[in-house]
């Protein structure tokens, strides 16, 4: 993704950017070969719930069925580039200090 893309991304609502996902799944989907009820058996979900996600009806898909249609689709890698874990381990995770009850 380049800025351009990135500017355009962030000024759509969450809404509009979970339609745009279900939207590229189906492409994807499709691109793949596969029906939606092949998917939809192997991710855990009814056919109803893919078709309401990938037409952009529905915008709350849990996220336990985004993975499994990750998953679905063999593509459950990508998750990890969510929250890459290198960013994580390379910094120093901050202690939770706790003051004393006297303290102000």
């Amino acid at each position: 993704m380049n800025s351009v893309d990135l500017q355009d991304l962030y000024g759509k609502s969450n809404y509009e950017v979970a339609a745009a996902l279900g939207t590229r799944f189906r492409a994807y989907r499709i691109a793949l070969r596969l029906t939606q009820k092949d998917v939809a058996e192997k991710a855990g979900i009814s056919v109803i719930t893919l078709a309401r996600f990938e037409s952009g009806v529905s915008s709350s898909i849990s996220l336990s069925y985004f993975i499994g249609l990750l998953r679905a689709i063999e593509q459950l890698e990508r998750i990890a580039e969510v929250i890459p874990d290198s960013l994580y381990t390379s910094r120093k995770v901050a202690q939770r200090v706790k003051r004393k009850k006297y303290e102000k």
